[in-house]
């Protein structure tokens, strides 16, 4: 492991140019191994960068961050382990090491990441509570950035409905920025976690967030910014989980609210869906409501309020798993149009999950 924190240590050599060396020689042993003249032959290896590689001045420093970990039971996830975050692993500029320490799984079935502005108002952290709440029943991770606004927020309500919460850092692990959320940091480390991939002694410098936010759109299949402004950190993470082919939503809001004109934005140029609130996301991934307990279903009382025609479609696909909209119209002798409006007001009423292949199943 010295060695591959070694790697990250060296002058010039970032995470691309790191993808270069291990791509040409193979592992990080064969790097430090190589001689001046194979790693000349480098393609795009500057020569400045080999005298550093070959000056073993990073080493010291290496092994200063190794003890900083160990001391401090930090985990160090490499690119390649099983456990770095496959998510992540996926995008082109993930960091090829990660320090990490918490108790949450970085590989989750679900993962969503909730990024916003830092002046946030009681209208963001309504669709916050709202969303959060109503989360705490599918199996979700939440991802954020620690920040003033919308992402303490989101910390706050996961850990409020006991659902694991990552904070990404841009800075190392020996300080907490900004101070004030020492505490719910500290609370997020039972059954979330604090990753970054900044050596201990990183301070908060405003040029690592951008790069912070990259890590923050990877981690998650879906990224969903609660309020935002023209400019800022949010629309940045926005924009990297796009370029990621990550699903992007974002809560409209009125036209003279300063803290929404991002989010209507990105709305306007298709680079985020629209949602309103959970049901929306939720539709929106496809995830399936979790199985009731059996002595919570009641049946008569879930059927009370449908229609006659609505009764007659529930009563056809309970107990099927799914089934066909020609299925549903030949057993109902329904012609379609009539049969695609009960489906259509029985989908918006939570009823009903339309799915690919013009199919229905009961929620």
């Amino acid at each position: 492991m010295l060695k591959k924190i070694a790697l990250t240590k060296i002058k010039g050599v970032g995470s691309k140019t790191a993808r270069a060396l291990l791509a040409h020689c193979g592992s990080v042993e064969d790097i430090f191994d190589a001689s001046k003249q194979q790693l000349l032959s480098i393609p795009n290896i500057r020569k400045a960068t080999v005298e550093s590689i070959l000056s073993k001045n990073y080493l010291h420093e290496a092994e200063q961050e190794l003890a900083f970990v160990e001391k401090h039971d930090i985990e160090i996830l490499w690119t390649e382990d099983t456990n770095y975050p496959h998510r992540l692993k996926q995008c082109d500029d993930a960091p090829l090491l990660l320090y990490y320490k918490g108790a949450a799984d970085l590989n989750p079935s679900r993962c969503i990441s909730i990024v916003g502005t830092r002046n946030a108002t009681a209208y963001g952290k309504g669709l916050c509570e709202e969303l959060v709440s109503t989360l705490r029943e599918y199996s979700v991770q939440i991802v954020s950035g620690l920040a003033y606004g919308i992402d303490v927020q989101a910390h706050r309500l996961a850990l409020k409905h006991h659902i694991p919460t990552i904070g990404v850092l841009g800075h190392g692990l020996d300080r907490i920025y900004p101070s004030a959320h020492r505490d719910i940091a500290s609370r997020m480390l039972e059954g979330g976690g604090l990753l970054t991939e900044y050596p201990s002694g990183t301070i908060p410098d405003r040029n690592n967030f951008p790069a912070r936010n990259r890590i923050i759109a990877g981690l998650a299949d879906v990224v969903i910014v609660v309020e935002a402004a023209k400019k800022g950190g949010a629309l940045i993470t926005a924009e990297i989980a796009n370029s990621y082919n990550r699903d992007v939503c974002a809560f409209p809001g009125g036209i003279d609210r300063e803290y929404s004109a991002g989010c209507n934005y990105l709305i306007k140029t298709h680079r985020a869906h629209l949602i309103r609130h959970a049901d929306d996301l939720i539709y929106l991934m496809g995830w399936e409501r979790p199985e009731p307990k059996p002595e919570t279903l009641q049946l008569p009382l879930l059927t009370s309020s449908l229609s006659k025609d609505e009764q007659r479609v529930y009563n056809f696909l309970h107990g099927k798993e799914q089934a066909r909209v020609d299925e549903i119209a030949l057993y109902l002798d329904w012609p379609t149009s009539k049969l695609a409006m009960v489906l259509l007001e029985m989908e918006m009423n939570g009823i009903l999950l339309s799915l690919p292949g013009k199919t229905y199943k009961i929620l």
